[in-house]
């Protein structure tokens, strides 16, 4: 499956479980995370991977600094991971 149909549907999770989210697509910060947002108050960053791939340096440095600051943030595969990550941070 390609990024971006993963990214649709992690989208539309958020949506559903009443998170404000946001692709980007031109950032000013290399290596930003794919899809921001805020669920249960706090501030997600998710970098969406196809099955298989994995952050680059440059994207893992973005995620720990949004963890560093008080959000979460992680890589997602898939709706599932998505699900999963939220509920380990008691966020849904």
């Amino acid at each position: 499956m390609i990024e971006q149909k993963v990214q649709k549907r992690i989208l539309a999770f958020l949506e559903e479980v009443g998170a404000y989210s946001v692709k980007t697509i031109t950032v000013n910060r290399a290596g930003a995370p794919d899809i921001l947002g805020c669920v249960g108050g706090k501030f997600v960053g998710i970098e969406v991977k196809r099955p298989g791939k994995e952050a680059t340096p440059l994207q893992e440095y973005h995620l720990r600094r949004i963890r560093e600051s008080g959000g979460v943030a992680f890589v997602a595969h898939g709706v599932d991971e998505v699900r999963e990550r939220l509920i380990e941070a008691g966020l849904i």
